[in-house]
């Protein structure tokens, strides 16, 4: 290990990530230090004091890695070098001290199934069928009449196959024509992967959000995949006017091969005490049973990134009765990271129409349900989702599909630090995405004067699960739904807490928990009111209980 890790502070609690919260951080978007619009790792570093004022275990970094950022950086032509419009190296070291000396994680995202198609492992092997690199990516011969060898999509849009002169064979790319997919099935590929984790490792990081992760390995055979009926289609994971749910992508993603491959890397993070892994899994059939597969005990990922909450359809008591059915049954042991914005989704102010009251509402539960909690910069202010014109689009998704989908641009307007100029504090130059006008009254700087603001409502939240250990990892009992009020118990260290959120537009009344409670302070919600012998629960309200007896 390299003086850069020895250096670390030791972690006291190496579960740290069971229960954690992580917030997650654009880089392009959270602070430009330099002025030429884009943010970058010194302004991220600039920002930790405010992060650690959350009261947050990690930060998750989405890639800055050198690329011709087709995919805004999800598209790696060096893996183990700073973009120069993010910083160097040096600058990536010195913000990993500088959270460290909050007492802030730093997890960054690893995107491994694919590469740039100007990363030179892709060049070495297009170059011909006959180098050292020849099968680092997945390549295969056309049909006899000149088409794909399979029916597979892109998530893109169009073939997930590209033609490539040189060899006279197509690749694979699940994502854009420039993002061709590695092949894990050779074992050499497999080898420099994991050399690029334990460079980061070494680097002083304490894990990885793995970006696709059910995508690393496609059918050794290349089957073509079945399609899917109509009434089994949803838009969670691809935009309804996308033909990719028009499948079923059993031989495309999810591989059991891959399982293999996850033990591997699992093993590699146990070297380094405290590092963890949350995996990105994108399928909106198997997605939890994925999740059971990939977080079991010492055999995988330590959690997975669930897209249960995500979606576009409004966040009912049923919905997530429904989604804990689902996991109980499936994946019992397994581990979820819920979230409920992203860099690729819709921010759920605008999504599922909140008003303020709604938005607090959500906001304490994540921060009670059984699990770990990802948390998109920007929400802790209750930012809604910015309308960029179609002139300034920059996400090829958008552009791609646009009107009838926009895009993720939207969700990645710079974060507001504060309202005294049209850039928000954001960049003394001109914002690579605009700056959203209706965001600059939500700034920061204007929050932290105001004792009942969203910002200080995030951080009220946040120390409460960190003061609950039945919160943070005790088992979750009793999970209902009462018409529009969810209620459910979490027991561990002793403790017991009855939470109950009416999440709808009228008043409820449903029976209070056997025993002896006491509210929990400090957090907002609705006194104990039992005169009746029940909890009655205006809309948007929630009681939060610790048992006394």
């Amino acid at each position: 290990m390299t003086a850069i890790a020895e250096a670390q502070e030791p972690a006291p609690n190496l579960d740290w990530w069971r229960g954690g919260v992580i917030y997650q951080i654009y880089p392009r978007s959270y602070q430009d230090s330099n002025g030429d619009g884009i943010g970058d790792l010194a302004g991220i570093t600039e920002r930790l004091p405010y992060v650690a004022s959350l009261g947050v275990d990690a930060i998750w970094i989405s890639p800055f890695f050198t690329s011709p950022m087709k995919d805004f950086g999800y598209d790696v032509s060096d893996y183990r070098d700073v973009d120069p419009m993010f910083g160097t190296l040096a600058d990536f070291d010195e913000l990993v001290a500088t959270a460290h000396r909050l007492g802030i994680r730093v997890m960054i995202d690893l995107v491994l199934s694919h590469s740039s198609d100007e990363h030179p492992w892709f060049r070495e092997s297009r170059a011909s069928r006959y180098n050292p690199k020849r099968d680092w990516y997945v390549w295969a011969d056309p049909k006899p009449d000149g088409t794909p060898p399979n029916n597979w999509l892109s998530i893109f849009g169009g073939p997930a196959w590209q033609w490539d002169t040189r060899r006279q064979q197509y690749y694979l790319h699940n994502f854009l024509v420039s993002q061709p997919d590695l092949n894990f099935h050779n074992p050499d590929v497999q080898d420099a992967l994991l050399d690029v984790a334990r460079f980061w490792l070494d680097h002083g990081v304490d894990g990885f959000r793995l970006d696709v992760i059910n995508f690393y390995f496609a059918d050794r055979y290349l089957r073509d995949n079945p399609a899917l009926p109509p009434e089994r289609r949803n838009a969670h994971i691809a935009p309804q006017v996308n033909p990719y749910n028009h499948q079923e992508h059993i031989y495309s993603k999810n591989q059991p091969e891959n399982l293999v491959f996850l033990k591997r890397f699992r093993d590699l993070l146990d070297e380094y005490p405290g590092a963890a892994a949350v995996g990105e899994v994108g399928d909106a059939q198997l997605g939890m049973e994925i999740l059971g597969q990939y977080t079991r005990e010492g055999e995988g990922v330590h959690m997975c990134y669930a897209f249960d909450f995500l979606a576009a359809d409004p966040l009912t008591a049923r919905r997530i009765v429904d989604v804990f059915d689902h996991m109980d049954r499936v994946a019992p042991d397994g581990w979820a990271c819920w979230a409920l914005s992203n860099h690729d989704v819709t921010r759920h102010m605008t999504r599922w129409h909140l008003g303020d009251q709604a938005a607090r509402c959500y906001a304490t539960l994540i921060q009670t349900l059984r699990g770990s909690v990802c948390l998109y910069q920007g929400e802790e202010l209750g930012l809604t989702e910015s309308l960029v014109a179609y002139e300034d689009l920059r996400d090829p998704y958008g552009i791609e599909f646009w009107p009838e989908f926009a895009g993720r641009d939207g969700c990645r307007t710079p974060m507001v630090w504060e309202a005294s100029n049209s850039n928000g504090g954001f960049s003394r130059g001109k914002p690579w995405l605009p700056v959203a006008p209706e965001h600059l009254g939500k700034s920061v700087s204007d929050q932290e004067k105001l004792p009942d603001a969203m910002l200080h409502h995030y951080r009220r939240v946040i120390a409460m699960r960190s003061a609950h250990e039945a919160l943070r990892s005790g088992v979750q009992r009793d999970t209902v739904a009462t018409g529009d009020v969810l209620s459910f118990t979490r027991e561990g260290a002793g403790e017991r807490v009855f939470a109950a959120f009416n999440l709808g537009g009228r008043t409820d009344t449903i029976p209070a928990p056997a025993g002896l409670w006491s509210p929990i302070e400090g957090v907002g919600g609705s006194e104990l009111n039992d005169g009746a012998g029940g909890l009655i629960l205006g809309p948007w309200e929630y009681v939060l209980l610790r048992a006394t007896g």
